[in-house]
């Protein structure tokens, strides 16, 4: 191992140049962890969620929001155990074995690239809004090139520009409640005659008027809305004061979740009956039109993507320091393993954002392509639940291995243990409400096939001397650090 930052997370943050610097500040933090938080699935996909659950669709998010917040909080736990950890694929691989490392690095890298590349594609869409006969690669390229330029320096700059993107979603959410309780205040009569009131949340069909069918329907899709939740654990390593930052962050996830899904939710069904929903169309844009906002597609378009390009930069910052994780335990090529100046892991970077050229191809591909890549993208989006569910395994085996840090520890997961296997059944439901549709089922079967490739991959590295070496190396620093 190269890295060599301090027990107390401070040491060596200024000088040498072999590790990442802890240059994410308290705000940083916060707002990574909340523009993690808060997709473009909110913004565009809970119309569709809408349709299918009702005002059931409350519950639905609550009871995912639930959920994650405990595999945040063991993520938390084990990362404040030993500031060595960088990411959750270090402690997976202390924890459970080497192999669990290797499979939690490279799928959580692999999910990032897809939605990556999914996010630049949305966003030459919504260029197009404002410019269609615009060259379509030209707003990608540009895109990847920007979001290069911005994380090249220091990570301070990305940490700048996904505080501003959070500053802008909140302020598009918070605009959203405003403006849908002044309608119910004012008892806002739309076109078609709908009032806006409180009783729109129950007067048509109760709260679940789609039944338990449309109920389980309403998880097959919000739950990708959560993707990225877990990002506040790959700033680990280049927070300042990580003790403070990361309980603090994830201490709040809780009150986002019911602030910016539930407030904006209830907001949006209140001045508009959930009968009257439009699958395809995005509520927010819906909403503020009704209130008479004529700019509201622009205003909205311009939320979405920024969305969405928070989205593209969260995913090139997170694989490149993947990657180098992966690097310095000799699970992926020494030179992605190499700092610059500045202490960035340029050649993981540069790595990552190849990958993400291949969105100029798919812009090109034509709609039967564009709709394998839907399925892709939902791929994606299992694997997320592949690291979450790593993460809580972990836990268990951070608990049977390491009691007296558990006992030490300042940040204790609530319900331990116990909670681990709760959460672990409510994944074992989610997987059950995926084989409920035909896309989604036809995305479970295919997953497989990349745990195969990994298998193999993992059969030809775990025999090379510089593996080998390299873990031991990282078992060694871990052990002086207890």
């Amino acid at each position: 191992m190269t890295t060599s930052q301090g027990r107390n997370g401070h040491g060596g943050a200024t000088t040498g140049g072999d590790h990442l610097e802890r240059n994410l500040t308290n705000r940083h933090i916060q707002l990574i962890s909340i523009g993690g938080a808060i997709g473009t699935g909110l913004f565009m996909g809970s119309g569709k969620t809408i349709s299918l659950a009702g005002p059931s669709v409350l519950l639905v998010y609550a009871i995912i929001g639930f959920f994650l917040y405990f595999v945040m909080r063991a993520m938390g736990e084990i990362l404040l155990s030993n500031l060595h950890y960088k990411s959750f694929a270090d402690f997976a691989a202390d924890l459970i074995g080497p192999w669990a490392g290797f499979f939690v690095g490279w799928t959580y890298w692999f999910c990032w690239i897809v939605t990556g590349v999914a996010d630049i594609v949305a966003i030459t869409g919504y260029i197009a809004f404002w410019w269609p006969d615009l060259a379509l690669w030209i707003p990608a390229l540009a895109t990847i090139l920007l979001l290069l330029v911005l994380n090249l320096p220091s990570v301070k700059a990305f940490g700048e520009l996904e505080f501003w993107f959070a500053i802008i979603k909140i302020v598009a959410i918070v605009a959203l409640v405003i403006v849908g309780l002044a309608m119910v205040a004012r008892g806002f009569v739309a076109p078609n005659g709908a009032v806006a009131q409180v009783s729109n949340l129950w007067n048509d069909g109760g709260i679940f008027p789609t039944g338990f069918t449309g109920f389980v329907a309403g998880f097959q899709i919000a739950v990708f809305a959560f993707v990225g939740i877990e990002l506040v654990g790959t700033t680990a390593a280049e927070a300042k004061d990580p003790e403070k930052t990361l309980p603090r962050a994830i201490r709040a996830i809780p009150i986002r979740v019911m602030l910016f899904y539930i407030g904006a939710l209830v907001a949006i069904m209140m001045v508009t009956p959930w009968r009257e929903m439009v699958p395809g169309q995005s509520p927010f844009v819906s909403m503020f039109a009704l209130a008479g906002l004529g700019i509201a597609a622009s205003v909205v378009n311009f939320v979405v993507l920024t969305s969405a390009t928070s989205s593209a930069n969260s995913g090139i910052y997170s694989t490149s320091r993947m990657v180098y994780g992966l690097a310095q335990e000799g699970d992926a090529p020494s030179l992605f393993g190499k700092l610059s100046r500045r202490h960035v892991p340029v050649n993981a970077l540069l790595f990552s954002c190849m990958f993400l050229l291949s969105s100029l191809f798919l812009l090109f591909s034509g709609e039967t392509v564009l709709a394998a890549f839907t399925l892709v993208t939902t791929i994606s989006a299992l694997l997320f639940m592949f690291v979450w569910t790593m993460i809580l395994v972990s836990y268990i085996a951070y608990r049977r291995k390491r009691p007296h840090l558990h006992a030490a520890s300042k940040f204790k997961m609530p319900g331990g243990v116990a909670m681990c296997w709760v959460v672990l059944g409510f994944f074992g439901f989610l997987i059950w409400a995926l084989t409920q549709q035909a896309d989604t089922l036809q995305a479970l079967i295919v997953t497989p096939v990349w745990f195969i490739a990994l298998g193999l991959a993992w059969l030809v590295v775990r025999r090379q001397p510089r593996h080998l070496k390299q873990y031991e190396a990282f078992q060694h620093e871990l052990a002086e650090t207890e």
